[in-house]
Order: structure tokens, then sequence, then C-alpha cells
């Protein structure tokens, strides 16, 4: 599975972006896509997850509420629709296929895309 994300930028607090993660489906040995964040000097974090199977979806405590994951399986495309943004959301972004359906194991992962939430 091949995979890249898309839509990052600067914006300020309060204000909202989409990302987009476009894969492509080389083989069927994952089960969910997932969206994973990392700061400098934190640890990753995984953000939200959509199964494969059921589109269940999860979300990390710190983001519930105000985040959104979807998929398009029309486009091959997961979407993650970010509300409210706060400072502390400002890292890079990726997305992930994983083989386990809650997003633990990564599979194969795209290049990040950088969200600066500042005023």
């Amino acid at each position: 599975v091949q995979l890249q994300a898309s839509g990052g930028g600067l914006v300020q607090p309060g204000a909202s972006l989409r990302l987009s993660c476009v894969y492509s489906e080389i083989s069927m040995d994952y089960n969910a896509i997932g969206w994973f964040r990392q700061a400098p000097g934190l640890e990753r974090e995984r953000v939200s997850c959509i199964s494969k199977g059921d589109d269940k979806t999860r979300y990390a405590d710190s983001v519930k509420g105000r985040f959104t994951i979807s998929r398009d399986a029309a486009k091959n495309t997961v979407y993650l629709q970010m509300n409210g943004l706060k400072s502390e959301d400002t890292a890079v972004y990726f997305c992930a296929a994983t083989i386990d359906s809650q997003c633990r194991v990564l599979r194969a992962r795209g290049q990040g895309t950088l969200v600066t939430v500042s005023s």
C-alpha cells in the first residue's frame, strides 16, 4: 500500500483544516488506515483510525469531538477533518496503513504534512 498525505498549513487557533490521504491498494494485507502525528521532542501519537472492513472509527482523547475521520472508497482517500484547532495540534501529520484494525502496527506510511496552529 502506498499513501500520500496533503492538506496541512498554517492556521490560527480555532480554525479548521482537512487533511487528505490518497492510498493505492497494491496489496490487500492491511486492516485500517490511520492518521498519526509527531511534534518535535514528542512521541508519535495515534490521532485517529478507520477500519477497512466496517469503517469503525477511533480517536485519541486529545482530539475527540474536534476531529473526524472518514473514507471515500471510490477515491481511495481517507480524510481527517480538523476543527477547533489548538496550538498543541501543531505537528507533522502522516497517514499509514496498519496490519491491525486499531492502527497499532504500521504496515506502510506516507510522507507527512505539516500543520501549524499559531496566532
